[in-house]
């Protein structure tokens, strides 16, 4: 079985884009969905530096634009299964079929913006705790008055809340653990972006969506999903609640998945699990980061993949 996943906020690099505009009709597609967006992605994917991208409400659209770019270029046909990390969920939404691309581009656009707008109400951010006893670890943050946004497995939790906070955090750490304060806007996936859901909610009732072409995993608790009206309300949810890719990554396990391509920018997910599942369940992994990856991610296909299906056989 065959993973496509598309990767979150944190993972933007200046230019990642630069090289896929050299496709035929790659530089009009996201002319097209700029003008949906509300940012130019062309410039945001080419020329921009890392302060510009680091931006909340420009980095979301052009994540998504990123994943579903590259995956016009595979052979989804054969892929059994899509996931996403954070904004990363939506991308996977278009990959599965549940939101035409320019629905799923045109929310990430509302949701950056939202969060965004969200992030400037108090001062809070995030932290990334790296090692420790994930129970203790959970048990420190929430003592502390903050929330643990992001389980990302592999020893790595990331507490947010109010600024204050985390530097009391940072000042007693649980035992065995680092915290390395995270370069954000705010605490995102806490009830801090509480306004940001309320806003992207409003739109996404209007959204025509689909039931998944193939598996599609949620963030929430790492389930497949197999209707498509309730994937968009996690979608809506998921701007306040925690990030499960934890458990998105034990149901890789669960499923049988040997073959995994990370689409642009590709690098962050499949560290997670090189980490997580290695040894002996490891599954092959592709990073698919320009045109050049290409041949290789479609072999792992060939390889791998198999017919679509929405549930897990």
């Amino acid at each position: 079985m065959l993973a496509v996943l598309c990767p979150g906020q944190g993972s933007q690099k200046p230019g990642f884009l630069a090289s896929w505009l050299d496709l035929t009709g790659a530089e009009s597609r996201l002319r097209w969905w700029s003008a949906l967006a509300g940012v130019d992605l062309v410039h945001l994917g080419t020329a921009a530096d890392a302060e510009e991208i680091k931006d909340t409400a420009r980095t979301q659209p052009l994540l998504v634009a990123a994943a579903l770019l590259a995956g016009e270029h595979l052979p989804m046909y054969d892929v059994s299964l899509v996931a996403g990390h954070s904004v990363g969920e939506l991308g996977a939404a278009g990959l599965a079929g549940v939101l035409p691309a320019e629905a799923a581009i045109a929310l990430a656009g509302v949701r950056g913006r939202e969060m965004a707008a969200a992030c400037a109400l108090a001062p809070t951010g995030m932290s990334a705790v790296l090692g420790g006893d994930a129970g203790e670890v959970v048990a420190a943050i929430e003592r502390h008055g903050l929330y643990p946004a992001n389980r990302n497995g592999a020893g790595q939790i990331v507490a947010a809340g109010a600024l204050d906070a985390l530097a009391k955090f940072a000042d007693e750490p649980p035992a065995s653990a680092r915290i390395l304060r995270l370069a954000v806007a705010g605490a995102f996936h806490t009830p801090y972006m509480a306004p940001a859901e309320q806003a992207l909610a409003a739109v996404a009732d209007g959204v025509t969506v689909a039931d998944p072409a193939r598996i599609i995993l949620s963030n929430l608790d790492g389930t497949p999903v197999i209707h498509g009206r309730e994937m968009l309300q996690r979608l809506v949810q998921q701007v306040t609640a925690p990030v499960r890719w934890d458990l998105c990554m034990s149901t890789l396990r669960d499923l049988g998945v040997t073959g995994v391509i990370e689409l642009p920018p590709a690098g962050t997910l499949a560290g997670l699990i090189k980490r997580e599942l290695k040894g002996d369940g490891l599954p092959e992994i592709v990073t698919l980061n320009t045109p050049d990856d290409l041949s290789a991610a479609r072999d792992l296909i060939a390889r791998h993949g198999g017919p679509p299906h929405a549930e897990p056989r």
